[in-house]
């Protein structure tokens, strides 16, 4: 395949008096791929060697620079003739605080379980052991209460994991995104909800926010062809 090669590419948008990094740029690859600046107004993107890219800001575009002629060994800035003073508050998507401290809060009050890790074999100071290593008869003894505090850890964990998609995938970003509403947007939340594991695996929030614009068309065509059926129906 022409595009097969990846290659990475990094840098800084700025705005015209390049004195300050524009956050929420969007920066497109003609290969399908995409990434939006932080609050510094830095991106990372992988793209093919064949593709070009371009960014956009409040509805304009850049023209399109091949991959082909922008340096791999330097950054790649970029200035967008945008004045500072005009720039609303530009936030794909903030860290929940409130998650972060009551994550902490969490870990201190049942830290003995987050950090519980016993050991059932140690060395033995005494010299007495059993293939290299000292029985520890304590623990041999308490093999069901091992058990419990380590049933309620992986308790405690999945907990934390699902409080942490409640707060990355919330009805206010998929409305946002998605302009579902009513029904539609209960239906979809339930539908097509992630996992701890499927939010860690976006390489990047540009491919997380894809995620919710493609998934939410296709969700809101299928509620659209069944309602209509139903409707149909005498």
């Amino acid at each position: 395949m022409a595009n097969a090669q990846q290659v990475q590419i990094k840098g800084t948008v700025y705005e015209r008096t390049q004195s300050m990094g524009l956050p929420g740029v969007s920066v497109h690859s003609t290969g399908g791929g995409g990434a939006i600046t932080d609050s510094l107004g830095r991106y990372t993107i992988k793209v093919g060697v064949n593709d070009s890219l371009r960014f956009s800001y409040q509805g304009k575009s850049t023209q399109l620079f091949p991959v082909k002629e922008i340096s791999l060994v330097r950054p790649f800035d970029m200035k967008l003739y945008v004045d500072v003073k005009t720039l609303p508050t530009v936030e794909v998507f903030a860290k929940s605080r409130t998650y972060q401290s009551d994550s902490l809060e969490r870990r201190r009050e049942y830290g003995r379980y987050f950090d519980y890790a016993p050991e059932y074999l140690t060395t033995n100071p005494g010299g007495a052991t059993y293939g290299g290593a000292g029985v520890n008869l304590d623990a041999l003894f308490s093999l069901g209460k091992i058990k419990r505090m380590e049933n309620f850890r992986k308790l405690l964990v999945r907990e934390e994991q699902e409080k942490f998609v409640d707060n990355r995938f919330t009805k206010a970003l998929v409305q946002k995104i998605t302009g579902l509403e009513g029904e539609m947007l209960d239906g979809y939340m339930i539908e097509y909800r992630p996992t701890y594991e499927m939010l860690l695996s976006f390489e990047n929030e540009y491919d997380y926010l894809r995620f919710i614009k493609e998934s939410g068309e296709d969700y809101a065509n299928w509620w659209r062809r069944n309602h209509f059926k139903q409707a149909k129906r005498p």
